[in-house]
């Protein structure tokens, strides 16, 4: 009699652990070189590039600020991480990045790495254009320089002065243009300097402890919750009355004005929410309703420009 026929092994789709490390790796570095938030601040430069050029830049400033803003924004966030990494290792909320854990042999690499991504970015960019070479390098000396190594260790404004190193960001889009102080692109840098702390002293509000723990002045760490969460709202006003302010400019018309109003509307209600309740839940919501509301402008001001 012939055996009956037995039942397949159950096989179970594990991930080869050479593409695992690599995942890793790649995970490892998008952290390292903020590769997120440098496509934020590439995003606001690109629209300041559109804004100041009235419509469709040229592909060479477009390419050149995109290569040179990109390295020296990845390049600053290296070496952000590098002159940190012992504080991050002691917070919950950056415990978990690559140098903490150790996942770099040697440290001083990502510091001569970002460097040699910074001072890149400024030859680049020299040649071609000295006034996007001027700003790429400010973005990156204020907030490695005045906002890492000077404000954020010894003062509660830290993060109101470092928010110039975003509006580098947009002024950087403008000088790719070849007029960095178009009134539009101005503005625009205004509604990233005041939305800054809004961003910022939301999540510093939700990891409250763990900036306290460290020893960082962060305004909410500083003082209550509540009264952190009416400097929030302030803020918040600001941002939203820039953003509003852009729709004086030709190219931005009724689209602009209805998505900036709705979005604003739904910012001033996140943060008075955070205002009435100041608790960790209410702060991170408001946290991750910045970033979409920046995008959001970014994207209304340069499409409708386009168009």
């Amino acid at each position: 009699m012939s055996a009956l026929p037995t039942a397949p092994p159950l096989v179970q789709a594990v991930e080869p652990p050479a593409r695992l490390r690599i995942r890793e790796k790649i995970g490892a570095l998008v952290t390292l070189f903020k590769l997120r938030v440098v496509a934020l601040l590439l995003l606001a430069a690109f629209c300041g590039l559109i804004l100041a050029a009235g419509g469709m830049p040229s592909p060479g400033s477009a390419v050149l600020l995109l290569v040179a803003g990109g390295m020296s924004a990845a390049g600053a966030s290296a070496i952000n991480q590098y002159l940190e990494r012992e504080r991050d290792g002691l917070m919950e909320r950056t415990g978990r990045r690559p140098l903490p854990q150790g996942q770099i042999g040697r440290p001083r690499r990502v510091l001569l790495a970002g460097t040699a991504l910074v001072i890149f970015a400024i030859l680049v960019a020299l040649p071609f254009n000295p006034s996007l070479a001027l700003f790429v390098f400010l973005g990156a000396a204020i907030y490695v320089g005045v906002y890492t190594l000077w404000l954020k260790p010894r003062t509660l404004t830290n993060i109101v002065i470092g928010g110039v190193a975003g509006s580098c960001a947009v002024l950087s889009g403008s000088a790719a243009a070849g007029n960095w102080a178009d009134p539009g692109a101005l503005l625009l840098a205004v509604v990233v300097f005041a939305w800054t702390p809004t961003h910022f002293w939301s999540l510093a509000l939700a990891y409250r402890d763990d900036y306290g723990r460290v020893g960082v002045p962060m305004l909410p760490v500083q003082t209550t919750p509540r009264r952190a969460a009416a400097w929030i709202l302030l803020h918040t006003v600001l941002t939203a009355w820039a953003a509003l302010a852009l729709v004086s400019r030709p190219s931005l018309g009724p689209i602009y004005l209805s998505l900036a109003g709705a979005a604003s509307l739904w910012l001033w209600q996140r943060s008075i929410r955070l205002l009435r309740r100041p608790n960790r839940e209410r702060a991170m919501a408001l946290f991750v309703a910045s970033n979409a509301y920046l995008g959001l402008i970014l994207l209304a001001a340069g499409l409708e420009t386009l168009g």
